[in-house]
């Protein structure tokens, strides 16, 4: 595989506590100023993003994208993939704000795939997907958890 760069700008405006940024995806234009500020990033989301909800978006999908890969190897694709994450950042003593976990959970839809195969392709999409090492690299816990689906779902 080539080597993949993506990049996003960001904007951002005044003080931390009454100051407010701009998001956007410079490489694909995908999305543009997706608001976010220090108080919905601490405290009740409201209409704003976080660079805690991208990062969840993020390592869903590219866990989506290791597990077909993974299915599709193992000779089952999957039909459909849901996939929610849940990113934990948390106070560690003595070094500030840190992001400490990564909760995905997985529900799939895969024909002749029973409940063994698709945990045994979990966990070998869980040791292929590059945010799941990262993470971990930087000391967060990975959990993940998955369901499998009627495949006529």
């Amino acid at each position: 595989m080539p080597r993949i760069e993506r990049s996003a700008a960001v904007v951002w405006e005044g003080s931390l506590a009454r100051g407010g940024g701009r998001i956007s995806a410079a490489s694909s234009g995908a999305f543009s100023v997706l608001p976010y500020t220090n108080a919905t990033r601490v405290g009740a989301p409201g209409p704003n993003t976080s660079p805690e909800e991208l990062l969840a978006a993020a390592h869903a999908a590219c866990f989506a994208n290791s597990l077909a890969a993974e299915l599709s190897g193992l000779g089952t694709p999957p039909g459909r993939l849901e996939l929610s994450c849940l990113i934990i950042m948390d106070e560690v003593a003595g070094e500030g704000h840190r992001i400490v976990g990564s909760e995905v959970s997985v529900a799939a839809a895969v024909e002749a795939l029973d409940a063994e195969g698709l945990a045994h392709a979990v966990e070998l999409a869980d040791r292929s997907c590059p945010f799941s090492i990262l993470l971990r690299a930087a000391g967060a816990r990975v959990e993940v958890r998955s369901t499998l689906l009627d495949a006529g779902s």
